[in-house]
């Protein structure tokens, strides 16, 4: 295994270092991947690379799947609506608040608005 020496100042480094390129891009076909484990233990070497190639699916998306996309897609369109509506902000803004503090409440707008979309859109399209 690699061992890998930072420079002085560099403390450790995390995540996609060189990802791939999409389809068409002129750019690399292989993933470069840092991690950095924080644990309790007498070794010191907790870093590592790792080179990933580019994944082409072989199987063609499930009905599950292709359901949370839409949905996904759908709900976001809603979120960046409904956070824009110059008529509903005071009325969520005050929704937001009342629910912040108590258990299971959202703590940010922009998650409260996911849930509330969320559940308008499974209102609006049973899963059977």
């Amino acid at each position: 295994m690699a061992k890998v020496v930072w420079m002085a100042g560099i403390e450790y480094v995390s995540g996609a270092l060189c990802k791939c390129g999409k389809k068409g891009q002129h750019t690399h076909d292989k993933m470069l991947l840092a991690t950095h484990r924080r644990a309790a233990t007498t070794n010191p070497d907790c870093n590592r690379l790792y080179v990933r190639s580019q994944v082409t699916r072989k199987t063609a998306p499930t009905e599950d799947e292709l359901f949370a996309r839409i949905r996904f897609s759908t709900v976001a369109q809603m979120v960046r609506t409904r956070s824009r509506d110059l008529s509903k902000i005071t009325a969520d803004q005050r929704a937001f608040i009342a629910q912040k503090d108590l258990a299971g409440g959202k703590k940010t707008m922009k998650a409260w608005y996911w849930m509330v979309c969320g559940d308008e859109y499974d209102a609006q399209h049973p899963r059977g």
